[in-house]
């Protein structure tokens, strides 16, 4: 596992060297010639050609992944239960789990990643420049992200919906009680323009503090800077699972009741590669399929071993027993890498975000079509 510094912010810190430099009359190199410099000294840079970003070379992305080795995802760093760095540098969370799906139906090998933390406002320009080969970071699906930012959304990892987080001695008890109040809020975000919308819709005046990422508006929530914090309600979530103690632990925040919108999550990969699209897509279905079957990573390898294609030809296909062939450029079996090493959707759910976690979620809308949710995975045949 490799941790990436995106090219962009190399190339903006390049640029303000290059600035500094011309206001005091000094010859400079040329901002390109800084970027690949700045590798040198950044804990986070390559430090050799198979960590180099990923380049169009007029290959399909799947070619480059197997050529180069590992995935690069791009993903959140600072979302407990979702996208967290943890003491020893390491990521964690229900979209690093899937990040190590796609990585295990590519290559066999889910721990054959190299993330890249990426704010809100940075994620479609590291997607379009190729920086990363799939981005998977609390990332809602919309009409305009598919059609003005150069994406395409792969099956939806989460169903969530906007919501509002207030401290419980506030008095509110509904987004209505909010009149004239200030609001945190990430900017570059459906998050955002979501807010504006909700407000007018009910009438209300508002003012908006926008940050760029999640530690800056923490700051300014925890300095009484703003009423409320409005995000996914599983964001909201997060942080208040991870309140600290000193600030009066979960119990002093509330997130009200409220959903603003409709927020499907999932990943994201860029336009114009329909064989890479249909890796990742299956890659995420796999994993609600298996779940749906039965198997799990405690039995996946005996059903691998043990099922009998004639009496249960659909579990036989999902398992790649008889080498069936979907035409997708994976291997037969990548279902039984992706279950084995990581799991299947309820796994991956129960572990990050589940009723036995901080988080505390329930499935809800993210259960299986069987039990009343949203999860209904197209057949494998």
């Amino acid at each position: 596992m490799r941790i990436r510094i995106p090219r962009a912010a190399a190339l903006a810190a390049a640029l303000v060297v290059v600035l500094a430099a011309c206001d005091n009359g000094e010859e400079v190199e040329d901002p390109a010639d800084l970027v690949e410099d700045a590798g040198d000294d950044g804990e986070a840079a390559a430090d050799d050609d198979d960590a180099a970003a990923p380049e169009a070379t007029g290959e399909g992305v799947l070619e480059q992944v197997r050529a180069r080795g590992s995935v690069v995802c791009g993903v959140n760093d600072a979302v407990p239960g979702f996208g967290v760095t943890t003491e020893d540098g390491s990521f964690e969370g229900f979209d690093i789990d899937f990040c190590r799906v796609i990585a295990a139906a590519a290559l066999g090998d889910a721990d054959a990643v190299d993330y890249v933390p990426l704010t809100a406002e940075a994620r479609f320009t590291a997607l379009q420049s190729g920086e990363i080969d799939v981005l998977v970071r609390n990332t809602t699906w919309t009409a305009t992200r598919d059609g003005s930012e150069g994406a395409a959304f792969a099956t939806t990892t989460f169903y969530d919906g906007q919501g509002m987080m207030v401290q419980a001695d506030a008095g509110f008890s509904s987004v209505d009680d909010m009149e004239g109040t200030v609001i945190c809020v990430l900017s570059g975000t459906t998050t955002e323009l979501n807010l504006e919308s909700q407000f007018a819709a009910r009438g209300l005046s508002y003012d908006a503090l926008t940050f760029e990422d999640n530690d800056t508006l923490r700051e300014a929530f925890l300095a009484d800077r703003c009423d409320g914090w409005t995000s996914d309600k599983s964001q909201l979530a997060a942080v208040r699972s991870a309140w600290p103690d000193g600030e009066g632990g979960p119990e002093a925040l509330t997130v009200l009741d409220d959903t603003l919108s409709k927020e499907p999550l999932g990943p994201a990969v860029r336009d114009g590669d329909s064989g890479w699209f249909d890796v990742v897509n299956w890659a995420v279905i796999a994993t609600i399929q298996a779940e749906e079957f039965g198997v799990d990573s405690g039995n996946v390898t005996d059903l691998a071993a043990s099922t009998d294609a004639e009496e249960e030809p659909e579990l036989a296909r999902f398992l790649g027993i008889g080498g069936f062939d979907a035409g997708l450029g994976l291997d037969a079996d990548f279902a039984v890498n992706i279950v084995a090493q990581v799991g299947n959707y309820a796994e991956i759910f129960d572990r990050n975000i589940g009723p036995a976690t901080g988080l505390g979620l329930e499935r809800g809308e993210n259960a299986l079509w069987t039990d009343g949710g949203l999860l209904y995975p197209p057949p494998y045949r």
